[in-house]
């Protein structure tokens, strides 16, 4: 049961069971969230759960693309000082959306299971291919770079907005498709909207596309503790690390293409870098894997790929300096 007081009670114990769950305020963010707030309530039975919704920076910013309005940080800003204040216990984020640097005294206590990871495109409502007179939309200079390998006839232009006010741009007529994350779609009960699915070898989805990150504040160990147990996916976990590893080493910020995929196969972690050299434009994909036991053995497997990718880039460019 999720309790609608006002009062809020810091910690967790014994005898102070409700845990305030900080979240965005659009409709994708509220799912999201109530989707970590079931979790915690079917394992942990007494425990009351209640949202505490806010409109970020980012949100309000609707014109302009993120690197100009000074990048994911925007989307976590008020949520991290709720936190910080003790305004709210929890803060559920959409992986992909946070900053490559999380702030001191506020971990990421558990990863949710990964919804689907690909990425996928939208046609308008009646349409059966896209129409080449108009651009596809996306919000993303990865996705924008590897539509246009796979489809190099069609144009690309930004989107802003939530899930529903691209959806209504598009079938405005405005794009002739959309490329956006199967996840939201999915929470979103949209999956009817999807009229074809990337593979990841296709299109390498964002770092940590469909996983959802539970931040808490580090000196509440015993709500940590909690989640671990009770919402953590392991899996999940190990790929973050990874993923979130090789755009650090890459040196990736929210307007670079660069990004990592990362799966659990034959008892080995597969993690698949793509980047692309900002001086020449070239688009470089390279795949490494390996016996993981820890997430630093994870961290450790992606920052071994950023410097494959970054060796090759380097050695390029010592060619043909030489030349």
């Amino acid at each position: 049961m999720r309790n609608s007081s006002e009062g809020h009670i810091s910690g967790f114990d014994d005898k102070k069971r409700i845990i305030r769950v900080g979240s965005r305020a659009s409709r994708l963010a509220v799912i999201q969230s109530e989707l970590v707030m079931d979790r915690i309530e079917e394992a942990c039975p007494g425990i009351q759960t209640e949202l505490v919704t806010m409109k970020t920076t980012g949100d309000r910013i609707l014109d302009k693309t993120l690197d100009q309005i000074g990048g994911k940080g925007l989307f976590v800003r008020e949520l991290d000082e709720a936190l910080r204040s003790g305004a709210v216990d929890i803060t559920v984020h959409s992986l992909k959306d946070l900053p490559k640097d999380i702030p001191e005294g506020l971990p990421l206590a558990a990863f949710s299971v990964r919804e689907d990871p690909r990425d996928v495109l939208i046609l308008p409502k009646g349409s059966a291919s896209i129409d080449n007179s108009l651009p596809v939309g996306t919000s993303s200079l990865r996705r924008s770079l590897q539509f246009r390998a796979l489809s190099p006839d069609t144009e690309t232009a930004a989107v802003r907005g939530n899930v529903e006010t691209r959806l209504r741009k598009l079938d405005e007529g405005q794009y002739s498709g959309l490329i956006m994350a199967a996840a939201g779609l999915i929470r979103l009960g949209l999956e009817d909207r999807i009229s074809r699915y990337f593979s990841p070898e296709e299109m390498i989805p964002a770092s940590c596309q469909g996983i959802l990150g539970i931040q808490t504040r580090s000196d509440n160990t015993e709500l940590a503790g909690m989640l671990a147990d009770s919402v953590n996916s392991r899996e999940s976990e190990l790929s973050a690390a990874s993923e979130r590893a090789f755009i650090k080493t890459v040196g990736a910020d929210c307007g670079s293409p660069d990004t990592a995929y990362s799966w659990l196969e034959g008892g080995k972690l597969h993690i698949r870098g793509f980047r692309v050299d900002p001086l020449s434009g070239r688009m470089d994909t390279e795949e490494l894997c390996g016996s993981i036991s820890s997430t630093e053995d994870a961290e450790l497997l992606g920052r071994e790929l950023a410097e494959v990718l970054l060796h090759k880039n380097r050695r390029r460019t010592l060619v043909t300096s030489v030349v």
